[in-house]
């Protein structure tokens, strides 16, 4: 299977051109409840100035695209000012926009054209860090030990006796560890700050009021300008243990990044079930939920339609991850539990029956996401065999996944994803199938999760290359010039826009597709239902099957099947749309899920 060859797709949905036409039904004070929203890397989505680097123009230009897919919101990764050590995400600016990618202005316009084609605009938010380059770092370092200026920061005296050890053990989820010391302004090493990320990422210290007030006050600049809502980054992440002791256990973000590892064996001290393991004393503290109630008090505000918080929040058990989103609180919050969960029926099952139950205690929908940003592509890691955890990244020297059965599970568990209620989250590029490049060489790698270890971890790269929007086309249509800040691999021109346009059956037309029937059934507004004729079935363990029943209340039954034979669909019913050819019999075959439009 090619992109441009997939099985065609069964379906009594609109056309393109009648989908985009018709109003969201996300629309309403309570959008967020059910909207797709599509991420951007604005590094690597259209490259407008022909510099070899996305940009807020580029962006603009390309909106209607998102309008034609048929999604909600589309979220922007940073576009701020910044010295870029880690594609933006260590902040320099809050308020004004990195010249690389355009001015104010720009985003000024991004977001009027945006509002004008009926789609919310989400801004990242990057609250646990700022860049060493912010000036409130820059005068932290001029200043003196114990000044009103590092203590916006976590600086603190190192141990032994000339204080050269770190304050404590903890080590970087970029690896090495998470402190680095200071030359004074005489001249002598002097304190140690705290970064959890990259030396250049200092973490903030959230008990201080100036940092509480000045955040408040970058939420209300980008609302002014028409800002939908944020995500914040790290949300779980701004609260430390004061008393900052030392941490034995692994220290990591992204979730199972351990490529090696046998998924089922006790291969560290953290291979316990999340519930009996010790509480980091850097992630997830209760001080975090106090901040978030005093921002969501400040989106209020605003009035309707809800302005919005999404938390990236990789935290466990989900009845944790689900305080993020109590009604005071956050909006929404990335189900990593569904996305961490490999291509395997019970695994599936048990990470949607427990995150429904979690956010349904507290009046919350649930978030799906299968890619983004920091995770090697579904459509590359469910091509890896599942027997493995899931790893943080792909090179050339590594097992190579097998695209074909890659992009097959795709599509069937992005069809699986789209029917579930709640809301959901695409990424950039997902939905033309788009594999991780597997292949970049080295010298290319910008990660500082790659340098900080010496190569032992290849990092996130390989899911953020540009875009391909033409085959024939400089860099893919990328820019003009052919310029790309990361290299495109050259299997990428098979899967351009341009490519699947039209073409029944190609990838970017099943998004299309579901989607347009997502939004004509409401099925994020819906009610979830196991169907009792594959759910606790032993002939049916590598099947999910359930019914959402829509906002208009159609009962739509969406069947999964994960194993190696073909299963049969519900009777009495009639296929909408299926991510591959269905048998000769009609019955779904393996890797493939189908929704059923229930009539009995």
């Amino acid at each position: 299977m090619t992109p441009n060859s997939a099985a065609p797709a069964t379906t009594t949905a609109p056309t393109t051109g009648q989908a985009a036409a018709r109003p969201s039904a996300a629309d309403g004070h309570t959008w967020w409840r059910e909207a797709v929203t599509y991420q951007i890397c604005p590094r690597s989505w259209a490259d407008g100035d022909g510099d070899g680097v996305g940009d807020l123009p580029g962006i603009t230009a390309h909106l209607p695209y998102l309008r034609e897919l048929g999604v909600d919101a589309v979220w922007l990764s940073p576009f701020y000012v910044s010295p870029q050590a880690d594609a933006g995400y260590d902040v320099a600016d809050y308020r004004d926009v990195d010249p690389v990618f355009g001015t104010l202005a720009d985003a000024d316009a991004l977001i009027e054209r945006a509002h004008g084609l009926g789609l919310k605009v989400i801004v990242d938010m990057v609250p646990n860090h700022s860049s060493d380059e912010h000036v409130w770092f820059q005068a932290a370092l001029a200043a003196a030990p114990g000044s009103p200026q590092r203590a916006r920061y976590l600086f603190r005296d190192g141990k032994g006796a000339d204080g050269s050890l770190p304050p404590n053990n903890w080590i970087s989820v970029f690896g090495g560890i998470a402190w680095t010391r200071v030359t004074e302004a005489d001249g002598r090493p002097g304190q140690w700050y705290l970064h959890l990320f990259d030396r250049k990422q200092p973490d903030f210290d959230w008990s201080n009021p100036e940092v509480r007030a000045e955040f408040e006050s970058v939420l209300r600049f980008w609302l002014d300008r028409g800002a939908d809502g944020f995500r914040v980054d790290v949300a779980h992440g701004l609260v430390k243990d004061p008393a900052l002791p030392d941490w034995d256990h692994r220290l990591e973000m992204l979730g199972d990044a351990d490529a090696d590892a046998d998924p089922d064996a006790d291969a560290d001290a953290d291979a316990s079930e999340p519930e009996d393991r010790p509480h980091a004393p850097m992630f997830d503290q209760d001080g975090v939920h106090e901040i978030y109630e005093q921002w969501r008090r400040i989106l209020n505000s605003y009035g309707a339609p809800d302005r919005i918080l999404c938390a990236e929040a990789w935290v466990e058990p989900p009845v944790r991850a689900a305080r993020y989103v109590r009604e005071t609180e956050m909006h929404q919050a990335f189900n990593f539990d569904f996305l961490d969960a490999r291509w395997d029926g019970p695994r599936l099952r048990t990470a949607i029956t427990d995150s429904l139950a979690a956010t349904g205690s507290v009046g919350a929908p649930t978030t799906w996401v299968l890619s983004n940003h920091d995770v090697v592509r579904h459509a590359s890691r469910f091509g890896l065999e599942q027997d493995h955890r899931r790893p943080n990244g792909i090179g050339a020297k590594d097992r190579q996944p097998d695209r074909l059965v890659g992009l097959r599970r795709a599509r069937a568990a992005t069809a699986l994803m789209l029917a579930l209620p709640g809301a959901a989250y695409l990424y950039q590029g997902e939905e033309l199938g788009l594999p991780d490049s597997t292949d970049m060489p080295d010298a290319f790698r910008q990660d500082p999760a790659f340098h900080r270890t010496g190569g032992g971890e290849l990092g996130r790269d390989g899911c953020r290359v540009p875009m391909p929007w033409a085959k024939d086309a400089p860099a893919f249509g990328f820019g003009s010039t052919g310029g790309t800040w990361l290299p495109q691999p050259p299997i990428y021109g098979d899967y351009a826009v341009d490519q699947q346009e039209g073409v029944a059956g190609s990838t970017l037309e099943l998004y299309r597709t579901l989607l347009a029937i997502r939004r004509q059934h409401r099925l994020g507004a819906g009610t979830f239902t196991w169907l009792e004729d594959y759910a606790g079935h032993p002939a049916y363990d590598e099947v999910v099957g359930f019914v959402t029943t829509g906002g208009d209340g159609a009962r739509v039954g969406v069947v999964s099947n994960l194993g190696a034979e073909p299963v049969a669909l519900p009777t009495g019913g009639r296929v909408l749309v299926a991510s591959g050819d269905l048998t000769t019999e009609g019955r779904l075959p393996t890797d493939t899920t189908a929704w059923v439009l229930l009539t009995g």
